[in-house]
């Protein structure tokens, strides 16, 4: 589809997928958004992920069933990294903001494709963190899910959101202006 003298990836141009016919053009199409159900699926779960925390007031206590502080107690010595889990118990309240605001942001970007690269580096930050801390300890290890969105979150770290993004629209704005 032509909009405003852009051909938008994928939507197809005046010969069909991009010029293309048949199942090359199916193939092109597929290979041009493979990375956007992972996109929606990381979006969405950090969104949630986020707005389940700002929501859960427990979670951002120092004790008590629920919260932060208790997990982090838990956790502690059997995480990769207990420096970091201490500095997390120095303020277990702002910690937990910082994680759920973080968690809602890095989503919002990713399914919105603004500055998508930027928004899956800091997923792929804030798995990374949870799975040295929080999930370190599960054995056998591909039972801990942070690792997973670890790596989940790397080919949005190097593709961004080519398509359906506002990242690609800005990137045409741009190439109209010049």
């Amino acid at each position: 589809m032509r909009d405003h003298g852009l051909y938008v990836r994928g939507m197809g141009g005046p010969n069909g997928l991009n010029g293309s016919s048949g199942a090359h053009g199916i193939r092109e199409l597929a290979r041009r958004h493979a990375l956007l159900p992972l996109r929606i699926f990381l979006g969405v779960t950090f969104v949630y992920a986020g707005l389940d925390k700002l929501t859960d007031s427990s979670f951002f206590h120092a004790s008590g069933q629920g919260s932060l502080g208790e997990t982090l107690h838990a956790v502690r010595d059997s995480s990769a990294i207990p420096a970091l889990v201490d500095l997390a118990l120095k303020s277990p309240g702002g910690f937990g903001y910082a994680i759920a605001v973080g968690e809602l942001l890095v989503g919002l970007g990713t399914l919105l494709g603004l500055w998508a690269r930027i928004a899956a580096l800091g997923g792929a930050l804030i798995s990374l963190s949870l799975w040295l801390t929080v999930s370190w300890q599960v054995e056998p290890y591909y039972l801990g899910n942070d690792l997973a969105y670890l790596m989940a979150w790397l080919p949005l770290v190097l593709a961004g959101a080519p398509t359906f993004s506002a990242d690609a629209l800005l990137a045409a704005r741009r190439r109209r202006i010049m």
